[in-house]
Order: C-alpha cells, then sequence, then structure tokens
C-alpha cells in the first residue's frame, strides 16, 4: 500500500519556541556550526489502492484543512512515492 507524506513548517515569520529551544542546546552542546532550526510536522498517510487524481486532490485538501493552521503553518511538500 503506497504511503503520502505531508510535511507542514511553521510560517517563516514566525518565532518557532521548540526550534529556538533546540538550537539553545546545540550551542550549549559546543554544536556552534548550526546557526538556526526549525521544527514541523510529518504526516504519513496510507492509500488502500492506486494514487489516482481524485486521491491527490484528496490529499491537498486534507493538508490545508486539517493537517495545518493556515493562520500560522505552510504545507511545503506532499511526497508521492514513486510509481513501480
Amino acid at each position: 500500500m503506497p504511503t503520502i507524506v505531508v510535511e507542514v513548517m511553521p510560517k517563516a515569520e514566525l518565532l518557532d519556541p521548540q526550534g529556538k529551544a533546540v538550537a539553545g542546546a546545540l550551542a550549549r552542546l559546543g554544536k556552534t556550526e548550526f546557526s538556526n532550526v526549525r521544527i514541523g510536522k510529518r504526516f504519513e498517510l496510507t492509500v488502500d489502492g492506486p494514487i489516482t487524481d481524485i486521491v491527490r486532490a484528496d490529499v491537498e485538501k486534507i493538508a490545508d484543512e486539517i493537517l495545518s493552521n493556515s493562520v500560522i503553518e505552510d504545507v511545503v511538500a506532499i511526497t508521492y512515492p514513486e510509481a513501480e
């Protein structure tokens, strides 16, 4: 069964407190080569059957309306498995 991956990130103009906390921890550990960290979400949707144009349209709608909050987040990627 194919799996579609949806990636959501906080909007670039908004503060990412989790990312800032991780960046601070990295600095305290001496990992100074990393100047910024942003933390997002990854969703995996398993499809029963083939990925059709209707499924793709549904995934885009679900990503925009359910998996992300459009006020503070962007859907940055929807990855479909390669055809076999």
